[in-house]
């Protein structure tokens, strides 16, 4: 698979997509996992991943009519982004 810079750039201009990112990389996880993990605000967090949704670089794991307990994981592409911005130490 190649790289998508556009992907890579987008990801590394917000450091709640940062953040998300990484740590969904140790798994999947909830948005108030991530914020906790990552040490960020949960509106935050939310937004990136509606973001990184939107790119296809996380998915919902669970039904979309979930409101509480929504589970995102890493597509492969979320996860190729990731791998080159942790290999070339772009966060």
């Amino acid at each position: 698979m190649s790289v998508d810079w556009d992907d890579i750039s987008f990801v590394i201009s917000s450091r709640y997509r940062v953040a998300s990112l990484r740590r969904l990389a140790q798994g999947p996880a909830t948005p108030s996992q991530i914020a906790a993990d990552e040490d960020v605000g949960i509106a935050h967090v939310s937004r990136a991943l509606q973001a990184l949704r939107d790119h296809e670089l996380v998915e919902l794991l669970v039904s979309d009519h979930r409101k509480k307990g929504r589970v995102y994981g890493l597509t492969d592409d979320g996860e190729a982004t990731w791998e080159t911005i942790d290999d070339e130490g772009l966060a």
